[in-house]
């Protein structure tokens, strides 16, 4: 079993698109290198905020080969998200990786039809034996049709060693008290808006939404946890009334899939060379959205937004 557990904060790799609505390579190199510079733990690629259920084959490898070189210089640690919704094609992706200098690889659960218990070991077998030794994340978003419980996990892991972490929503105090008991050094990742309340309970860290607005100011709060837990958990309170106030009304309103308001609070952000728009046939958040949503954040969490 690998050694490798992350921590802390990671941000995800967006795509900058052209006005054709290609993504714009060089404009993504130019973004790795950015992120590189925040502060951030590590970096991650094709998360949901990335996009990877709308990606081509080489449009997967030139994303991979710009993030390998651009983070590797930079000697940030790199996760690469392998997801597909045609789970032969995630284990061919997993396949190309070995050898690459990434950390871990980051998988969902085939998600067109729900897999029973059995085959999601089948899978998760298979994925290790692709990744010959390379760690494995398992991303178990909201979205997913089948939502693993915490013992679900530790079943899992218990007969696939190469899974060292979970990407998961998180829960009450109830469901880190399972996380404790079953999933003992196994690293946990939740919500970035949720991470200050789990850190002291067992949160390893957070591929985190709170970064998208700004990936400075998400690590600066992970700090604060230890250091100041009182005013860490005040701006928690304040980014989740954000959501609740500002973003969440925009996915109500308008339809804007969880891409899209990552992608635009990243725009509102201002940190990236990126607008709000997403791969064809997905719609991106307008100008006077992006706006809104810096207004919202420069009145509930400025903090956040400081260089």
């Amino acid at each position: 079993m690998s050694d490798f557990r992350p921590k802390g904060i990671w941000g995800a790799v967006l795509l900058p698109l052209s006005d054709a609505g290609n993504i714009d390579f060089a404009a993504l190199a130019e973004l790795v290198d950015v992120l590189c510079g925040s502060g951030v733990a590590g970096i991650y690629t094709n998360g949901t905020a990335g996009e990877f259920f709308n990606q081509t084959e080489a449009e997967f490898d030139k994303i991979t080969e710009i993030v390998l070189d651009r983070a590797g210089k930079a000697g940030v640690p790199i996760q690469i998200g392998v997801s597909n919704s045609n789970p032969r094609v995630a284990r061919h992706r997993l396949e190309r990786l070995v050898g690459s200098g990434a950390v871990a690889a980051q998988v969902t659960l085939p998600d067109w039809w729900p897999p029973s218990i059995e085959e999601q070991a089948r899978f998760l077998a298979g994925m290790a034996a692709a990744g010959r030794g390379l760690p494995l994340i398992l991303y178990n978003p909201p979205t997913a049709k089948v939502r693993l419980s915490v013992p679900q996990i530790a079943a899992l892991r218990a007969d696939a060693p190469d899974l060292v972490g979970v990407k998961v929503a998180g829960g009450d105090a109830d469901w880190y008290t399972q996380r404790r008991d079953l999933l003992g050094d196994m690293s946990v990742f939740v919500a970035g808006h949720t991470v200050a309340f789990g850190r002291p309970l067992g949160a390893d860290g957070a591929y985190s939404n709170v970064a998208c607005l700004s990936p400075a100011g998400a690590v600066r709060q992970w700090e604060q946890i230890e250091t100041d837990p009182e005013v860490a958990r005040d701006l928690e309170d304040r980014f989740r009334r954000f959501l609740h106030e500002t973003m969440i009304p925009l996915a109500r309103d308008h339809g804007l899939s969880d891409a899209a308001l990552d992608k635009a609070m990243a725009t509102a952000g201002g940190w990236l060379p990126i607008r709000p728009a997403l791969l064809w046939p997905y719609s991106g958040a307008s100008d006077a959205m992006v706006a809104a949503i810096r207004a919202s954040a420069n009145n509930l969490v400025p903090e956040l937004l400081r260089v």
